[in-house]
Formats: C-alpha cells, structure tokens, sequence
C-alpha cells in the first residue's frame, strides 16, 4: 500500500490525498460504507461500485461465523466471493469485545452502553477473547494470530490490528491495564502479518479512551512500529463534542504521513466537524440503516422521512438535482408507498440514494479543500 498527500490545507490540518492497494486507488478524505456480512444490505456488488463506493468494510468476525474465512479463501478471496473489483477493508473482530458486551460506539455517543448488554464474550485473557457464536452459542477463541489469518484467508487490502475496547465507563486503572494489553496484541498482529504480507496493509489502533495522554501515548507507541496506517478506534466519549475535543487533542500526535481512519463514526455532523482535525476516512453503516427506515439524506444536511403522510402526492425526486439512480427514475410519493406497503425495492432505492449522498458530499470535501475553502 501506498499513500500520497495531494494537498494539505493551509487552513487546517485537512487534506486531499489518494491510498493505492492492489484493488485500486481510494482518494481521501472518503466515506467507507459497511457491509458486515460481504454485503450491504438490499445492494450487490456490482451496484455498489457502480455508486463510486471505493472502500468497502467487511466484519471478520461475522464472515469468521458464516461461511468461514477458509471457505472464502478456497472461492479465491472475499473479492473473487463477492464479486468486488474495487479495495475492500476488514476489522480485526475484536469490536465484538465492545459491541456484543456494551453496545456500539454510536450508543455511546447518545450516553447509551454503559452496562454489560448479554454473555457474548465469555472470557478476556492475555492470549486472546472468548467468544459465544450468536449462530448456534459454540465458544470462539480469537487471538492477535488468528484474527491475522483470518483476514489473510479473506484476503483484504487493509487489515485491522486485534484490540480490546473498553467502554467508556472503565475505570482508570483497568483503562490502563487495556491500553497495555492491547499494545500487545497489535505487536503480536504486527508480527503475524509481516511473517506473510501478501501484498495487504495493516492498520493500527490507537486508544486511551477519552484520556489524552492515553491517548498520546498510544500514538507515540503506535508510530514507532511499521503499520501502514492507523485506525482511532476504542471509546470516543459519551457525546460528539467530547469525541471532538479529544480528536482535537490528539490528531496532531498522528503520523501525518501515513492514513488514518475514524472507526464506527460516518454521520454526516461528525465528518464535517473530523475533516479539519486530519482525518481521512470513516465507517458507518448509518446511511444504510436509516434508509431501510425511510430516512433520505441531503448534502446539507437536511435528512427527512420519507414515510411521512406529507410525501403521498409529493410527485418530485427524494432530493432536487440529484444525480443518483433513484432520483433519476423515481418520486418521493413512490417510495413513501412502497415502504408503506412494505415493498424491499423501497429500501434498495433509499440506500442507493443515500450512498451517492455520502460519495457526493465526501467528493465535495475534496475539491474544498483542494481550494482553500477548509
């Protein structure tokens, strides 16, 4: 992997840069849309790199689940499986540890996930995580090793290092004791992918919580070893102003000169308050999930439902000007019947719109900056 710095902003610490992997070029700043299971709901492949999605995130752990790694590997690789040309991103499974337990991080930006949810992770050692399938409730043991094989055997162009999230309610002490475990299994990940680095990237992931000089100290760590970039991953706080101000704080202790990636956070606010702290790319499954519930999304910002009574005889695309498939083809008073008629093609039409929004407005971002605009 190679990565390249285009322009870097006078104004702030933004800037317009390109990723090249085996499977193409990614440009930044960029939205990374999720498919967990290989796939984003509703859409194939094919229509999702069509939409101009260059990055792709894959769940491990899930794809670990079903089908299994080493049946992918045997199709010739996630892209070969899924039929997807264009570079594809995979977590370590260690999101898990947080995410069955406590919930996601977007929960925790809404105050939520501040207790243990259910008995999905048995057991936490030095040597790795136990975990319960949510499939058929068989107990999964996941190492920094086996998490790097698994993703090997997928076959992805950037691979996330195994960690452990704590949620943001940790104690201070135990805060500590997993930001040193944790720098642990990413050297352990280090090593794992350099002994076979098939042509792959591997990402760091700095943590620390909400605590800065964790946080740096992560950094710091983290920078000294040869990872090809870095993820910001673990607690970001309880509200997005505090994920902010701890961004701001922390950023400029990034590696400039290598990518970085905003893990679990994609809303449309959060990218726009991110860009000028440095940040290259970002996931979520927002734009995706909020479709299936009829939510349309603008590029200033101004989501609607488009469910609502008010839609029925609104005979006009979901976004005036919009160049995506379903506005070109379909009216607002459309969609708000086929989601009231329970109709799938309704969801698949919302999610296609609300991707070409991500592409468009992360495509504006770039010209921005590449101006002198952020």
């Amino acid at each position: 992997m190679k990565f390249e710095i285009l322009y870097q902003s006078k104004k702030s610490r933004a800037r317009v840069g390109r990723i090249h992997t085996p499977h193409g070029v990614i440009d930044t700043p960029n939205f990374v849309a999720v498919g967990t299971n290989g796939s984003i709901k509703g859409l194939d492949s094919l229509v999702v790199e069509n939409l101009g999605i260059q990055l792709m995130f894959c769940n491990t752990y899930h794809l670990l689940l079903q089908p299994g790694s080493k049946l992918i590997q045997q199709a010739g690789g996630l892209h070969r499986f899924m039929n997807r040309t264009a570079p594809i991103i995979t977590d370590s499974g260690g999101f898990q540890v947080f995410s069955l337990a406590y919930g996601g991080v977007a929960s925790e930006l809404k105050s939520q996930g501040t207790k243990k949810t259910d008995a999905s992770v048995v057991k936490i050692t030095e040597d790795g995580v136990w975990f319960k399938s949510y499939r058929n409730g068989d107990k999964i043991f996941l190492t920094p090793e086996s998490s790097i094989q698994a993703q090997k055997e997928l076959g992805a162009d950037i691979m996330i290092s195994f960690d452990e999230l704590p949620p943001y309610h940790t104690d201070q002490q135990s805060l500590e004791k997993s930001l040193e475990r944790t720098h642990r299994w990413e050297k352990r990940s280090l090593d794992a992918h350099l002994a076979n680095p098939n042509h792959q990237a591997l990402y760091a992931v700095i943590h620390g919580g909400v605590d800065i000089n964790l946080r740096k100290k992560s950094c710091e760590y983290l920078s000294s070893l040869p990872f090809d970039g870095f993820g910001i991953g673990g607690s970001l706080g309880k509200n997005k102003p505090e994920m902010i101000n701890m961004l701001t704080q922390v950023m400029p202790s990034v590696p400039t000169e290598r990518p970085n990636h905003l893990l679990g956070i994609g809303d449309l606010p959060s990218i726009a308050e991110c860009i000028p702290l440095g940040l290259d790319t970002f996931d979520s499954s927002y734009p995706t999930k909020a479709a299936r519930h009829g939510t349309i999304l603008t590029p200033d910002n101004q989501h609607y439902n488009v469910t609502r009574t008010r839609f029925a005889l609104h005979q006009r695309p979901l976004v005036d000007d919009c160049t995506c498939y379903t506005c070109q083809n379909y009216t607002a008073s459309y969609l708000q019947h086929l989601f009231r008629a329970h109709e799938t093609t309704a969801m698949n039409l919302a999610s296609i719109h609300n991707l070409h929004v991500m592409v468009t407005v992360m495509a504006e971002y770039r010209r921005k900056i590449a101006d002198g605009e952020i």
